[in-house]
């Protein structure tokens, strides 16, 4: 799909200009508005989506609702629309990375900084429960940090307004790691199930781990129901009690026992960033009875990619088929059941899975295979290093910054002796400073020695003329003068460059003195002999 994407213009408007991110439903792209002159994110739906009447009418309707929410903490959606069969959503274009990949780098994050990209996001939550919108998908892939340090909560294109239709009749949508146990057992979705995926985004930012893992989504999924977290503490003991209980608090299996609004959780916070203790509760309730039951009694189970948001249809009194992570079922079962009933139970499991592994046999891979290949959702590395670019020209450091999908900002223009002119001086970010994508690099460049004005030394005698030519540091070299009818003698013929020429700091400024008129040696005709008077005989001849 995204070979022939770039360069594709949505709406005669939005230019695509790189992919920058898949996930199971959707490919991300950066793109330019040439209306507006500003980049943008867009999010285009994959084919095989597209080509479902449901998923394209919620899709409109979830990319509506979403365009609603403002909040500095929520990634603005400009636009959305539908373009040769493609459909689109235009979102702000956020620098940063996501918090899964600093959390992948850096391990545990300061439980400071823990706290307030939970109170943010929180209060972006807050927003979207407000409108009776529910993410469904809060995960650290989904929460950018910018520069700046705040962040931004993205991708509520699953999330589902709660007084829709499809709210009751959709596929189960989410990612194993970070779903709430109701969302694990295909239950409808409260506010809620938002506040224990936080819980999990803050128990993995304080510890670098996650509280629940295995194999394969099923098992996470299994765990999310029946298991109990690990407290933070006893993973990374730095982290403050106080921080522990707010996370251990959002992680109670019944939904009943979090915190009633990601308000409260959201005050809960600050009170610990404040130095206040929080008023929550420090342990976490194991599941009760009754829900380990119907856990167990349950016959739909849906399935999910371990990584990535996936679609996991659900069906009454039917088993769950995965779109991404295989034919596998999800049964949570009770620890506390007797072991007869728990065995009879097992047995029931390999039963149902080897009727749908049978089914699957019969009607084909093709669905599954259309999904398996796709990539996890989270985003590329969108970081790197600034080249050395000193020596190189403007085209040079053009050409290479593009490769790096990097762009020149201002070019400055200095003078410097050392470097020669055209070629860059320094660049900003230096080199080897790490940026994200897109990012523009000023440059300085050189234009030789500083620029200098040659002053007019007209009337100027040689003094007057060292003088003004050192003032304006510029060297004088005297040639041999010349007589001159219109100059006084020892003032300036001419000089050379002319005045006004602009010429490199120190150049030489050559200049000729005049001698005054010249004079010429006239002869005494009075003091020479008188010729003598010719003889008579030549008088005669001449007559």
């Amino acid at each position: 799909m995204s070979g022939n994407m770039i360069g594709r213009v949505f709406n005669n408007r939005y230019q695509i200009t790189e992919r920058i991110g898949i996930g199971g439903m959707a490919e991300v792209y950066r793109a330019q508005d040439r209306v507006l002159g500003r980049m943008v994110a867009i999010k285009v739906m994959l084919p095989q989506y597209a080509a479902d009447s449901e998923f394209t009418k919620r899709f409109r309707q979830e990319a509506a609702s979403a365009a609603n929410l403002s909040s500095p903490y929520i990634v603005n959606v400009y636009d959305w629309g539908q373009d040769e069969g493609t459909y689109y959503i235009v979102m702000e274009y956020v620098r940063g990375s996501d918090l899964k990949t600093a959390i992948k780098q850096r391990g545990a994050i300061n439980q400071r900084k823990v706290a307030e990209i939970g109170a943010q996001v929180c209060q972006a939550l807050s927003v979207a429960h407000k409108q009776d919108i529910v993410h469904r998908d809060i995960k650290p892939q989904n929460i950018m940090v910018q520069p700046d340090g705040n962040v931004k909560v993205m991708d509520f294109g699953i999330a589902h307004a709660k007084n829709t239709v499809q709210g009751q009749t959709s596929a189960v949508l989410g990612t194993a790691h970070y779903i709430s146990p109701e969302q694990a057992q295909g239950k409808e979705l409260t506010n809620s199930s938002d506040i224990y995926s936080l819980g999990i985004v803050l128990y993995e930012a304080a510890t670098g781990k996650l509280p629940f893992d295995g194999p394969d989504s099923v098992s996470v999924a299994t765990k999310q129901v029946q298991d109990f977290p690990v407290p933070p503490t006893q993973v990374n003991p730095s982290v403050d009690p106080a921080l522990e209980a707010i996370i251990m608090r959002a992680l109670e299996k019944d939904p009943r026992n979090r915190f009633e609004t990601v308000g409260d959780m959201k005050h809960a916070l600050n009170d610990f960033l404040a130095g206040r203790t929080p008023a929550v509760a420090t342990a976490v309730a194991g599941p009760t009875e009754a829900m380990a039951q119907e856990a167990y009694r349950s016959n739909s189970g849906p399935v999910y990619a371990a990584e990535g948001t996936s679609v996991m249809p659900s069906y009454n009194g039917g088993a769950g088929m995965a779109a991404g992570a295989g034919a596998e079922m999800a049964y949570p079962a009770a620890r506390s059941m007797p072991p007869e009933e728990e065995k009879s139970g097992k047995w029931k499991i390999a039963a149902i899975i080897a009727a749908i592994l049978a089914l699957l046999a019969l009607l084909g891979l093709g669905a599954w295979a259309l999904t398996h290949n796709s990539e996890p959702d989270e985003p590329e590395v969108t970081t790197v290093a600034i080249p050395n670019l000193v020596g190189k020209t403007v085209d040079e450091a053009t050409r290479q910054l593009s490769e790096l999908e990097l762009e020149v900002g201002s070019v400055s223009e200095v003078n410097n002796d050392a470097v020669d002119p055209g070629k860059i001086i320094s660049s900003d970010p230096e080199a080897g400073k790490e940026v994200e994508k897109g990012s523009k690099v000023n440059l300085t460049v050189s234009v030789g020695k500083e620029k200098v004005v040659v002053p007019d030394l007209s009337g100027k005698n040689a003094e007057e003329i060292k003088q003004i030519l050192a003032d304006a540091k510029l060297n004088g070299q005297v040639k041999d003068p010349e007589y001159s009818d219109t100059v006084e003698e020892g003032l300036l013929i001419r000089q050379d460059p002319l005045p006004g020429a602009s010429v490199d700091e120190g150049s030489t400024v050559s200049y000729i003195l005049s001698r005054g008129t010249e004079r010429i040696a006239v002869q005494d005709v009075y003091a020479r002999p008188k010729p003598k008077p010719a003889p008579p005989c030549v008088t005669k001849a001449l007559a």
